[in-house]
This record gives structure tokens, sequence and C-alpha cells, in this order.
């Protein structure tokens, strides 16, 4: 099937995007001898590292962690310039993979997926796509990702904006020069953090425009030590399997081993700032057992950050407004920065509360909030994502049996381990909500779903199965266990993008699985040794006798 034409393609397996998960699914699924097809929205690979071009985007996750580990001639033979790589180091990283292993001739770049329809006679996904293309396959994968649906602004006022506006996560791939420009950036969550210190260098004026303050640690970033790299690659296979071991999926912070309120003043103090030179936000969360699950604990590392703050704000009122006070530390997600709180003591920098004062419109020439009027020649809209759900529920993604993705979220998503929905046969998700997913270090989640679903296709070929589905009894007490556990924690306590909190009308459902990597691989590990235990299995024949009665 090529863009020229809409003839039907048939195919063993359909994948739905290309970041790194959908990348590694291709790689994966051919080796079991399956045609596969990706379609991919973008002009290239990359998925969140395609698209998220703004200034000072980073990883979050050191280097030698943030990448592939299915190939040691891969991870050996690749160099990280830097301890966090950046956006083009990334991209460019991601699309190396795709050429050393040839995946771009299995993908349609350029080419949304609109609908995906389950028929239970021919027990096939039929795709089709903004192209008007029709492909159909036994096995649906969506790779769609969690943070890959920008959350689009809708402040009243923005048509008529004479200026120009961006959304971070959709970036000029030319990219941006604000030399000499008045710039409002919304938003500090991690893009907003990331970018307002270089765009504080290059405007006439910058305009932070803050609802909620978020904690941001320093990163630390440096240039890759050569004997580190050389004592990382050398120890590869065995890092790469401790990090199954962990909570966060990143292997080498020794874990912590009693309670913040077991720890004296001045412990704690030394521990903290050890964490703080060191840079990163395992390593500080890391620092105690119980900085997520006790409010107490949790209290004696936010106020060590809101007092780093103070420090080093010179302006103590906009120092205030930066230190976070309506959610612990590390239940949003935690930041890294470089020079982020530095960057409010220049004189051509604004922070603005529009908590207290809100934004009211967007006019011609900038910004009304409902105390004053900002004069704008480009505006930056920081402002996150449908997180987890929005990608797939973007998709028409529905069954001859009457159901939709659309209707059966309705309330939030619901998901037997991330993997699979009850009702909608065949079809995978790669780090779906319930899963680890965004809690933990992503390329390690994508590697590990697809690698279970890969052997769960091969457990069916071997056996001659033709279908598989989540029982709902499954899922329901998978649901609930993902529940209970947060609820466990003091993630809950904040209105974070874990809880859809940032977008108007989203169910408040807490998404990811927060019981640590380690206890959600051994129960994916017991699920499969059990036989698929709560999955139902069907051949063609069955499913034919079940027809005809």
């Amino acid at each position: 099937m090529s863009e020229r034409t809409s003839d039907i393609g048939k195919f063993d397996a359909i994948i739905v995007g290309t970041g790194v998960g959908g990348l590694y699914a291709i790689h994966r699924l051919r080796k079991l001898g399956l045609s596969v097809r990706a379609f991919e929205a973008a002009g290239g690979v990359g998925g969140t590292w395609y698209w998220n071009r703004y200034p000072g985007c980073r990883c979050d996750v050191e280097s030698l962690e943030y990448s592939y580990s299915f190939s040691d001639e891969l991870q050996q033979e690749w160099h990280w310039p830097e301890r966090y790589g950046t956006q083009p180091e990334i991209l460019r990283y991601i699309n190396h993979v795709a050429d050393r292993f040839d995946l771009r001739r299995d993908i349609e770049f350029n080419t949304r997926v609109k609908e995906a329809a389950f028929d239970s006679d021919t027990n096939q996904w039929t795709v089709r796509t903004d192209k008007g293309h029709i492909a159909t396959a036994r096995y649906c994968i969506m790779a769609t990702g969690n943070l890959s649906t920008p959350r689009q602004p809708s402040i009243p006022g923005l048509a008529s904006f004479t200026g120009k506006w961006y959304h971070t996560g959709l970036w000029p791939h030319e990219g941006v020069d604000f030399t000499g420009l008045r710039v409002g950036v919304i938003g500090t969550g991690s893009s907003g953090v990331q970018s307002i210190p270089i765009i504080a260098k290059q405007a006439k004026h910058l305009y932070v425009f803050q609802r909620t303050a978020n904690f941001s640690l320093p990163a630390r970033n440096m240039p890759m030590p050569p004997d580190k790299e050389r004592a990382h690659k050398a120890e590869y296979a065995a890092r790469r399997r401790a990090a199954y071991d962990t909570p966060f999926g990143i292997a080498g912070h020794p874990p912590p081993v009693k309670s913040a309120l077991e720890a004296t003043e001045q412990e704690r103090q030394h521990a903290y700032e050890a964490k703080w030179a060191e840079g990163g936000s395992i390593s500080f969360l890391y620092s105690y057992t119980d900085l997520l699950v006790n409010q107490e604990s949790n209290d004696t590392a936010s106020e060590f950050v809101r007092r780093k703050i103070r420090a080093t704000v010179k302006n103590p009122e906009t120092a205030e407004m930066l230190c976070p006070n309506n959610h612990p530390i590390g239940t949003k997600r935690l930041i890294l920065d470089t020079d982020y709180y530095e960057t409010y003591n220049r004189d051509n920098v604004t922070l603005v509360d529009i908590r207290r004062k809100p934004i009211q419109e967007i006019t011609p020439t900038g910004l009304r909030t409902v105390a004053a009027e900002y004069e704008l020649d480009a505006i930056v809209f920081a402002t996150g994502f449908d997180a987890m759900t929005g990608a797939l529920k973007e998709i028409d993604i529905h069954t001859d049996a009457g159901l939709s993705i659309q209707a059966t979220w309705k309330g939030g998503p619901r998901t037997y381990l991330g993997i699979m929905m009850a009702g909608f046969p065949n079809l995978f998700m790669i780090t779906g909500p319930q899963s680890p997913g965004v809690k933990s270090q992503m390329i390690l989640a994508c590697e590990q779903h697809v690698d279970w679903i890969a052997d769960c296709i091969q457990h069916m070929r071997h056996n001659g199965l033709t279908r598989i589905e989540a029982e709902q009894e499954a899922e329901d007490w998978w649901v609930q266990h993902n529940n209970e556990v947060a609820a466990r924690t003091l993630y809950p306590l904040a209105n974070s993008w874990y809880m859809g909190a940032n977008i108007p009308g989203k169910p408040r459902v807490f998404m990811p699985y927060v019981g640590g990597v380690t206890a959600y691989k051994k129960k994916c590990d017991e699920v499969a040794a059990n036989g698929y235990q709560g999955f139902r299995f069907a051949t063609i024949l069955q499913d034919q006798r079940a027809a005809a009665d």
C-alpha cells in the first residue's frame, strides 16, 4: 500500500505511532516473521521527540539510561555527549535506530489514523487513515504515546492576536528567534521551565504567566565524562537487569533505608543538600523511604526546596510566588532545570500570578488579565497535553459489538495491565493507562510492553489461537488495584495531569500505576506464566461456532 492508492492492505499487525515504542514494536514483530505496517502522523520517527522542539527541550532521565537495551551493539556504539540528552540529540539517536534496523520501509509517514474497527466475523481490525487508506490486520497495536496530544489554548481572543503564537508541543522545525521581542510564556510545567531561561536571554522582555508553581530541581547537566561512559557501558547488561528491580526503572541509585522522620533535622539537611548538589529527580526522591507516602516526611523535602527558591530569587515577592504550596513535592512531575529560578533575577523577566489575577482574554496586541494589560509580540503556550488518553480517544476505536473507546472510557480509562481493554479483542496498547509508563523510564517501559505483547502473540501462534481479549473481571480488579495503590500515596493530593486535572471536563481518575516497575513487571510475568491469566483466548473455529450459535 502506498500514498498513491486507497487499496486495502492486509498485514499481520498494524502499529499506530512510531515513537520509541512503535519503532521497537516493528523490529520485534518482524523477528517473529509477521508482516507489519505502521502509520505515523508526523513526517518522521521519534514521537514526542519529533514534535517537542522548543528551546531547552531535554530529557529528565540520564542519557545512558534513556536508551534502548534490545541491542548491545547499539548501546555500545552510540555516544551520548551530555549527561542529559537534548531533543536534537535524542531525535538523532532515534533516527539512527530507524536506519540501523531498516524500520522505515514499514512506515507510512504523514498519515493519521482516524478509525480502527474490529470485525468479529473476520477476526480483523480495519484501520482507516486521513488519506483514505484502508488496512486490515489480526493485531492492532496502539503506540500513540502518553504525551502526544497538545492541549490547545482556549483563551478568548486568540484569533485576534496580530503577533505570532506557538505551542511547545508543536514547535516550528525551523526554530523561533525571539531577539528583541516582548514575549509571554503561559505555563510553568516542564516545557515552560526548560524554555523560559533560554527565551529570557533573547527577548527584550519576558512575561511569565504562572497559574501553579511547580517544584523544580537542578539537573546539573554536564558533558559526558569518558570514564563514566566506559564504566557504565561495561556494566550495561547488569544495569539493565537491575533497572527492573527498582520503582522507576532506573538503576544506579542506592535505595533509601529509613523514613525522613527517623533522621534528625541536621541529617535531613545534609542528605537533601547532597542530593541537590548531585542533581536529578529520582536521586532526590530516593533520599528517604516515605517521601511519596507520608505527608509529614514530604513536608521536610518540600520546605527544603522552598528555602532554596527563596535563597536564589532576590525579589522576596517573586520568590514566594515561585514556591509551590498546593501539592507535595513529587506528586506532580518533578521538573529538572538549568538556571530556572536564577532567570527571575534578570531585569527583563516579570512573573505574573494568574491564579489570583486570571487571564481575561488575548487582545490584538497582547494579553489582558483582570488586573492589567501586557503588550506582547509573541506568545508561547506551555500548556501541556491531554495526557495518557488523549491520543487514543482521538481515534474512533470501536467493535461490531457496539463498544467504543469513547463510551468505555467516558468515566476514565479502564484497562487490564495497561495493555488491553475488555471487549476489544487483539487490540494492544504500549504503556497504556494503569501501567507505570510516565512514572518510569519510558524506553524501558516501552520495551517491556512490546516484549510482553510479542511473546503473547508468539504463544498464540504456537497454540493455534487467533483471538485474545481481557476478561471484564480482570480489568475491573486491575482498575480497582490501580486506584487502591494510588490512594496509599500522596499522588492524588495534586491536581496533576496524572489525574487529568489540566483538561476541563476530563474525569478525575489517577491514571498511571504507581506501585513501581518491580511489582508491575512481576505481575505481568506471573500473568504470562499462568497461561495469560485474566485473558480469554479463542481460535477461528471457536469464533465460527459462536457466530453460528
